[in-house]
């Protein structure tokens, strides 16, 4: 019975679900560092900044992002073998980025210096912000994966999601296909995740949903901030729509998958099952 309610209590008297739920936050956010500080400085821009000033918002919005970016890898917040492929999900964001400007999809209203067929080149960082949270939160929460699917399948549903970005203009949209393809993928995974008194088991599909809803809710902020703005935006603001959880979900596995060629967790899992 002691033994019980020392697990139920922290030191203090704090129940443990209360000090489980405190230690989750903490690591979230301390995950999401670089994407809070980058959505912060958007908001921050937008509510002072003055046209007339000799330097352009995107270009100070770029240099503060590298900024972020050498003080993570330089405080071993981040580990230089993630930066490399959150720097491959820069570059593959970058290059959606200018495609996706060339076939109307959204606008950067605002000049700048730094950029590439009228793509700022700080927004390769909104995409290296959530390689950043996914590989920070692997390590802080200790994750450990239970029927994780082969590396290659995965890599394959990552590679034809990527590109449907681009082909749904010419061709038919595959993205409800590689939502279905993604849910018989990962149906079986399950992720543990460390908290300060125990480990939470939770199925790995919902947390993917989970992290689309809040890169859609930093969209919606970002839009409002006039950073870019979807052809429905252009008159006057409004919520960007709905669906577009789905897309930023399916986006956001590409960076998943490109993470778990670090970590190789299908690889640790075989590699457990041998032990016993």
């Amino acid at each position: 019975m002691a033994g019980s309610a020392e697990r139920r209590r922290d030191l203090g008297g704090s129940p443990a679900w209360l000090r489980d739920a405190l230690g989750f936050m903490a690591m979230q956010i301390s995950a999401a560092s670089f994407a809070i500080a980058l959505l912060l400085l958007i908001v921050a821009s937008h509510l002072i900044w003055d046209p007339a000033w000799p330097i352009h918002r995107y270009d100070a919005l770029l240099a503060a992002a590298i900024g972020i970016q050498l003080f993570l890898l330089v405080a071993g917040w981040e580990t230089w073998d993630e930066a490399k492929a959150i720097i491959i999900f820069h570059i593959v964001g970058t290059i959606m980025e200018i495609f996706k400007v060339w076939a109307g999809s959204w606008v950067y209203p605002e000049p700048s210096i730094f950029q590439i067929e009228g793509v700022p080149l700080f927004t390769g960082f909104m995409y290296s912000a959530v390689g950043s949270y996914i590989a920070r939160s692997w390590r802080l929460m200790a994750l450990e994966f239970n029927g994780f699917p082969p590396f290659i399948p995965c890599a394959i549903l990552a590679t034809l999601i990527y590109f449907n970005f681009y082909t749904h203009h010419y061709i038919w949209d595959w993205r409800y296909v590689l939502m279905a393809a993604t849910v018989l993928l990962f149906w079986r995974t399950v992720v543990s995740i460390k908290l300060p008194t125990r480990r939470l088991r939770v199925p790995l599909l919902p947390l993917f949903l989970a992290v689309g809803v809040l890169i859609w809710t930093a969209e919606n902020i970002a839009t409002w901030a006039n950073v870019w703005l979807y052809p429905v935006q252009e008159g006057s603001w409004r919520m960007v729509p709905l669906p577009k959880i789905g897309s930023w979900t399916l986006l956001m596995i590409v960076s998943f998958v490109l993470v778990t060629a670090i970590h190789r967790p299908d690889r640790a899992a075989a590699a457990g099952v041998e032990a016993r």
